[in-house]
Parts: C-alpha cells; structure tokens; sequence
C-alpha cells in the first residue's frame, strides 16, 4: 500500500466534509451574517469574562466575640460655613473612655466660602497648634523655659509654653477660656488674630477614629470639650459669642475596613442648617 492511498483511506474519516469550490457563493447577506454572528459572540464573551471576574457580595451578620480590638471609623465631611480654626472631634463610649479634641489620624483643610483648599499643600493637625509664631519670635525664646499656666497647674501639666498648652490646662480643670488676649502666650502667638483670620472659612475634616467596640458616639463641634459634673460641655467663651452655621456634607463615613462594592448609607449626604447656632 503506497503512501497516497493510506492518506485516501485517512480522508474518510474526516466529519467535517468541504464543499468544491464551485459551489461557493459569496453573497451581501451572507457578509452581513456574518459579521452580526461576530459582533454578538464578542458581546457575549466579554459578557460572561465580566461575569466571571465579578466578585459576589454575600452580606452575614454575626456575633463579633473578640476583644481588646478597636474599630475604625472612617470621615470624610465638610462644613462650608464653619473655620477649622473653631472645630474639634470629640469620641464617647458607655464604658467611660473619653476621646476629647482627637487630634491623632484626623486632619482638617481650609477652605473658603466657594468650597476651595486654601493653602492645600499644607496639612494640620485638628486643634490650634499655634503655627502663626514667627520666626524671629521662636529664636528669642529660651527652649528650657517654663512659663505659667495661669493657676490652672497640675501634676501632668506644670508649665505652659504655648497657647495650646495654656488651653489644654484650662480644659483639664473645667476652666472656661475667657480672655486670650490676657494671656502672654496667646497674644505672642496671635491667636486672636488667627481666629478673626480664619472666621469667614469652611472646613473639611477628614482621617479615621479608633474606638472601643461598644455602643458610643462622636461629634463635630465649636470651641474646646471639658467634662464638669460628669457633663460634656463646650467652651465657646473665646469666641466672643458667635453663632455658628452647622451645614455640613458627608462625603465619606464608613465602619471598619472599606471594600469594594461596599455602600455605605450616609455618603453623599448633605445638611443644611436652617439657622445658625
């Protein structure tokens, strides 16, 4: 048996027989046909890898039984009417654990009244960390010196250097705030000034908070918290008694680690205060 033969007798098994040539007709229909079978088989391949490469969210609700751990919350809000100057966090739990003026993980930005970053290179801690010293200022203080806390010292505060260190003692006491321009502190630091700077501002606050994993709350507002009588107060003496505007715009709060897909019910929230406070 030659060659040529055992590839005829091969040829039989081919299921899949060719028409001649000559019986092929190349038609206009058949070309629209043909590229309409095309394009829905692209459709419904990249349809069913879209498909495959989806990650399917199954919500569960369980008891979390660890303990000792923190959780996260996540905040992302503006306030268009109020300075950063004025506003403070404050976090309360059932369990008594304060967090008062957090100002760790959480960060303000300036903004003016049409919502724009004023000086946007720039970060600040939340709180009046006193940055408007100047230079010539700080070089002519002694770095060992130990200034007066005004009667509001104490064992874990015994000298106050800076207007902040002054408004920390009052705060420990339960001291109103009530003349800054009285205070040597405060005046070289121009914190009057400062917060008649920053009075026709908005605010954006941003960063995360950690808390124990038992019902609480946290709150946005003017002026210094202290606790006195076991009430939460807060200090709005230095500011001369303006009324504030609490409009506000959440655009991002979340609990816990974020995922994709996730929604959290209170983004993109926006409220508008019918009078100022």
């Amino acid at each position: 048996m030659t060659a040529q033969d055992l590839l005829n007798r091969l040829r039989q098994f081919d299921a899949y027989p060719k028409t001649l040539e000559d019986f092929r007709i190349k038609t206009f229909g058949g070309a629209i046909v043909t590229i309409v079978s095309g394009i829905l088989m692209m459709l419904l391949f990249v349809s069913e890898l879209n498909f495959y490469l989806t990650k399917d969210v199954h919500p569960e609700l369980f008891v979390d039984t660890s303990r000792g751990q923190k959780l996260k919350i996540n905040v992302d809000i503006t306030f268009p009417r109020i300075a950063c100057a004025y506003l403070s966090i404050d976090a309360m739990d059932v369990s008594g654990e304060s967090q008062i003026d957090v100002d760790h993980n959480v960060f303000k930005q300036r903004l003016d009244l049409e919502g724009n970053k004023i000086d946007i290179e720039k970060k600040e801690d939340l709180g009046d960390k006193s940055e408007n010293i100047t230079a010539a200022a700080k070089d002519a203080l002694d770095p060992k010196r130990c200034e007066s806390c005004y009667g509001a010292e104490s064992t874990a505060i015994k000298c106050c250097n800076t207007c902040e260190d002054v408004r920390e003692a009052y705060r420990q006491k339960g001291w109103a705030f009530k003349d800054p321009d009285g205070i040597i502190q405060c005046s070289r630091e121009g914190w009057s000034e400062n917060m008649k700077e920053q009075k026709n501002e908005g605010c954006q606050m941003y960063g995360y908070l950690e808390v124990n994993k038992v019902a609480g709350n946290f709150h946005f507002a003017p002026g210094k918290s202290f606790q006195q009588h076991h009430v939460h107060v807060h200090d709005l003496q230095p500011f001369g008694g303006n009324k504030f505007n609490l409009s506000h715009n959440i655009k991002h709060l979340s609990f816990g680690t974020d995922y994709p897909g996730m929604e959290n019910p209170l983004d993109k929230t926006t409220t508008i205060a019918e009078k100022d406070l």
